[in-house]
């Protein structure tokens, strides 16, 4: 156990002397570390891509080790394919049926399940830092926060999600007292979740789906201004602790 430990903290430890700049905190994997390392964390997020990566992809998913470096449940990783010379990692590649022409692939390996997911943005231009958060948040239970986000609000917003009619007004109760405590940049986001609070108790359930896909069309119409559109990326991130998450 101890040895084992030891081959974890070496592989975290010289990451950033093999990664370099461009990916402080990314953990290069290979075939010898992946097996060791992958089940130790809660959530791994793991980019199989050429040995020596760059480009837009790359630098937003170098975003992500940064943002993300004081959570101890989720580990930021690498893994970098050859197909020339001794094809290092080329098995893994091959294991998670990744092609060449596929790279670069995203995938979430979630502690206790035997498959990963694929991050599948449904536009090229969705393959950035904040999407990829929003994808590790929504399949796993590690705790993430997003622009716009309050954790306290997230947590009583996981709470209200399961609990019965009594008690969501009970937790809409304790929100709007929250709401009062926070500081004035925060209140605009605490006044969308006890709105939203509101609209679930009124309409049911349904209005967490429908209110998404309405800000998602909105943003995917590309009509806004930079600040209208953070606000709208914000609303979202906010919906998002109130959608029903994928079964673990």
């Amino acid at each position: 156990m101890i040895r084992s430990s030891l081959v974890l903290i070496f592989v975290i430890a010289i990451s950033h002397v093999i990664v370099g700049d461009d990916c402080r905190g990314c953990v290069p994997l290979d075939s010898y570390s992946f097996d060791k390392v992958i089940p130790r964390f809660k959530a791994v997020l793991v980019k199989f891509d050429v040995a020596f990566p760059y480009g837009g992809k790359h630098e937003q998913y170098a975003t992500i080790a940064a943002d993300t470096k004081d959570s101890q449940d989720l580990l930021i990783a690498t893994v970098g394919v050859k197909d020339f010379g001794n094809k290092d990692n080329s098995d893994l590649a091959q294991r998670y049926n990744i092609k060449k022409d596929d790279f670069p692939v995203v995938l979430l390996f979630i502690q206790g399940k035997s498959e990963p997911i694929r991050f599948t943005p449904e536009r090229e231009s969705d393959f950035t830092g904040e999407y990829l958060k929003r994808f590790i948040r929504s399949k796993s239970r590690v705790y993430l926060g997003l622009p716009g986000c309050v954790e306290r609000l997230d947590k009583l917003a996981e709470e209200f999600k399961t609990a019965g009619e009594q008690d969501r007004q009970e937790i809409l109760k304790k929100a709007r007292i929250f709401e009062e405590t926070l500081p004035e940049e925060q209140r605009e986001a605490a006044k969308i979740y006890v709105k939203t609070m509101e609209k679930i108790l009124e309409r049911g359930d349904i209005f967490v789906q429908t209110e998404e896909t309405r800000v998602q069309g909105l943003l995917y119409r590309g009509k806004l201004s930079e600040q209208k559109k953070r606000t709208m990326e914000e609303r979202r991130n906010i919906l998002q602790s109130f959608s029903a998450r994928d079964e673990l």
